[in-house]
């Protein structure tokens, strides 16, 4: 399985020679560093390879993190379960490692909405516009109560309450282009997240 790390960039568009558009979403991958290998025939007990993007002051790491990582400072640590073939401790994975056309799995999160209400969170039409209607246009109505589940909320009711900021995976994309120099790829289609967000590329 190929996999890199990558910050989330603008949308933009793509014209292939016969004339069609394509969107796709710009992101800045890699390069990573691999710095650990996992092997489920020793002590860990599963096959992965942790790798690490991203500058960090060391001031901001603790001696458990520096030690592991042999000094070096680090923003991100993640772990793909795979195993590691020719891959060893220290080896850099670059946007290259993708080619355009391949098929791809990212992963990211969503942008947070904060506090939201029934009907920005799970699309409800909300009350009458007339008919005394005096502050009800957004309210969620009726929750339970009568002979509905014995007079209670029942679980799962759609009600507000925190929106957003989830992890979201989305299949299925293609690789655009990818440039090499730069580490910029474009991928088809929208990526989950704000501009800047942390996004994990892996192959089907």
């Amino acid at each position: 399985m190929k996999f890199i790390l990558a910050r989330k960039g603008r949308m933009t568009q793509i014209f292939t020679d016969s004339g069609e558009v394509l969107a796709g979403t710009k992101v800045t991958a890699g390069p990573v560093v691999v710095t650990q290998v996992k092997n489920a025939d020793q002590a860990d007990g599963y096959n992965a390879v942790q790798v690490a993007f991203g500058d960090q002051k060391e001031s901001r790491l603790g001696k458990a993190v520096l030690g592991h990582t042999k000094g070096k400072g680090y923003k991100v640590l993640k772990e793909f379960r795979t195993e590691a073939g020719d891959l060893t401790v220290g080896a850099e994975i670059k946007a290259d490692t993708f080619a355009e056309g391949d098929t791809v799995v990212v992963t990211s999160t969503s942008k947070g909405r904060g506090f939201a209400g029934v009907v920005k969170r799970h699309g409800f039409h909300g009350g009458r516009r007339s008919h005394g209607q005096k502050h009800s246009e957004r309210e969620p109505g009726s929750i339970g109560g009568g002979g509905r589940a014995g007079g209670r909320v029942a679980k799962g009711m759609r009600m507000a309450g925190r929106m957003g900021s989830d992890r979201v995976t989305v299949k299925n994309l293609k690789v655009l282009k990818v440039d090499a120099a730069t580490g910029e790829m474009i991928i088809s289609g929208a990526i989950p997240g704000a501009p800047g967000t942390l996004v994990e590329i892996r192959s089907m």
